[in-house]
This record gives C-alpha cells, sequence and structure tokens, in this order.
C-alpha cells in the first residue's frame, strides 16, 4: 500500500513538470493581490533567486530557466495590467511567437534578480516585450530577452482599446526591435522557401 502511494504521488512529477503548474498558480495568486497597474507601457518587476533546480553542471543558471522565469514575469506582467482579462474577455489567446536572449554575466547559485518586464509597442498581430535579468547585488543586467507576443483570435488594439476604453496609440518601434523583426522576417522567408 505505501508503494502504491509513493509510487503515485510520484508520477504527477515524473510525467509532468507539475513544479511548472504550481509556480504559475502562485504567480497568478501573487499577482491577482497585487496593485493593479493602469499604464500599459509601464515597466513591472518581479524578483527571483538561483536555486539548486536552476543550476547546470557548471553551476550558473542553466539557459532554459532564464526562459521560464521570463514565462512567469509576462504572467505576472498580463496579470497586473489587465491584458489577461481582456485576452479572456475577447476569447483570444496569447503565444510566444519568438524570443531572443543575450547573455551578459551568468547568474550563480542563491543570488537574488529582478526580471523587469515592458511592453515596447505593437503591431497588427503582436506585443514586443523586453525582459531584463537584473542582479540585486550590483544592478548589473545579467541576461536581455525580446519576445513577440503573437496575439491569436484577436489584435493588439482590440485588446488595448478594451482594456483602455480609448485608441491606444503605439509608441516608436526601437531600432533593435526594427532589425530583430526584419531578421525573423527573413528567418520566416528562407524556411518558406
Amino acid at each position: 500500500m505505501w508503494l502504491l502511494m509513493a509510487v503515485l504521488s510520484v508520477l504527477p512529477f515524473a510525467f509532468f513538470d507539475l513544479w511548472y503548474f504550481m509556480r504559475g498558480a502562485l504567480v497568478l495568486l501573487v499577482a491577482s493581490f497585487d496593485t493593479p497597474v493602469k499604464d500599459i507601457l509601464r515597466d513591472q518587476t518581479v524578483r527571483g533567486i538561483v536555486l539548486f533546480q536552476d543550476i547546470d553542471f557548471l553551476g550558473h543558471m542553466n539557459n532554459a530557466r532564464y526562459l521560464r522565469e521570463c514565462d512567469f514575469a509576462r504572467l505576472s506582467l498580463y496579470i497586473r495590467n489587465g491584458l489577461l482579462h481582456a485576452t479572456r474577455k475577447l476569447k483570444a489567446n496569447m503565444v510566444v511567437g519568438a524570443a531572443t536572449i543575450r547573455y551578459r554575466r551568468s547568474l550563480h547559485l542563491f543570488e537574488q534578480f529582478r526580471i523587469r518586464s515592458r511592453i515596447l509597442c505593437w503591431d497588427e498581430k503582436a506585443f514586443y516585450i523586453e525582459q531584463e535579468f537584473i542582479s540585486c547585488k550590483d544592478s548589473f543586467v545579467c541576461a536581455t530577452m525580446l519576445c513577440r507576443q503573437n496575439v491569436l483570435h484577436s489584435t493588439p488594439d482590440k485588446l488595448l482599446q478594451l482594456l483602455c476604453k480609448r485608441k491606444v496609440e503605439c509608441p516608436d518601434f526601437p531600432d533593435e526591435v526594427l532589425l530583430w523583426t526584419k531578421y525573423n522576417q527573413a528567418s520566416s522567408a528562407r524556411l518558406r522557401a
């Protein structure tokens, strides 16, 4: 009986990434009680710490963990600024269409960091998000990521009109986002050929 209970308690962790969903539920709960942010372009910050499950064989944060932490930070961003609610209300969905991360300095075991996330701009299909990993010990930007968050079954403009109750003008695209979108378009064209 004990063996069966032990096996049944381990199965969800063995076949599903249960920690991911538990962490997502925690982020959802914490962000829901956090102060809402009305300015859609304002950066928002979440804190983190590098733990044993985050490190690789070289003793620093694993590359995949950066992207996972960005997922949770974006979820918090969308809850606090209301985009998640607007997305659900319009029966839309958001998925990552592209992401590029640049590592500048490693984060090590037990190092605390902040992830600063902000919406830079948008087009007819997607939001463009910048996320930065900032070391708490010296405020150095250890990694920076650009993400294209595609909107399915709606548009960024419709989401923002519902959320802000007015038409919101898109800021100018930063140069690095323009170059990055050109790279992504060229890559897509090559793959279609």
